[in-house]
């Protein structure tokens, strides 16, 4: 019934609303399939495998993330940015919990190039403008950022700060201070 209307981007955007429900690690193309009422048969037709399935979602993710953070981005500078780029992937990550896992699946070089993966390094780089951090220093500080930021939203997502009275809100909002402070006095090489 469903089968004219299936298309590779459909199916992208279907199971990466399926992972949000199920779990990235419950997505298959089987139960992909049976959202769409056909056979799993007929879905490799627009993708390869579960990895190309995986791979789509992944990609869709980051487009949707870097749209959201570029969103957020507008107009600021400094601090403010780096919280709303923070703010913005906290938030996200939330919300699309599916989406989420699948953008830490590792992409070949040139799907990464090619995908939004290079928007999210050029916005990072463009707040760490704001604090004139030159090279190989600005590469330290993009990956400072990303393991802070997945890091707390990962042991976020599985209770990690939950069997303590200090809000998580408040560590997050301090950890956005602390990130600041390190990058407006960042060490000598």
């Amino acid at each position: 019934m469903a089968r004219a209307g299936v298309t590779a981007e459909r199916l992208a955007r279907a199971a990466a609303d399926l992972a949000d429900e199920v779990g990235f690690e419950n997505l298959t193309v089987s139960a992909l399939a049976r959202g769409f009422g056909v056979r799993d048969a007929s879905l490799y037709s627009h993708i390869r495998n579960v990895r190309d399935l995986r791979v789509r979602v992944a990609v869709l993710a980051l487009a949707e993330l870097a749209d959201r953070v570029a969103a957020a981005l507008a107009g600021r500078a400094g601090k403010d940015a780096l919280v709303a780029f923070a703010n913005a992937y906290r938030d996200y990550a939330r919300q699309h919990p599916g989406r989420y896992a699948a953008m830490q699946v590792e992409l070949d070089p040139e799907t990464a190039v090619a995908s939004a993966a290079s928007r999210h390094a050029q916005m990072t780089r463009a707040i760490l403008r704001g604090y004139r951090l030159p090279e190989p220093d600005q590469t330290d500080a993009v990956r400072l950022l990303h393991s802070t930021f997945h890091g707390y939203v990962s042991l976020e997502r599985v209770g990690g700060f939950s069997h303590h009275p200090r809000a998580a809100d408040a560590s997050w909002s301090r950890a956005l201070d602390a990130l600041d402070t390190v990058l407006r006095n960042w060490p000598p090489a």
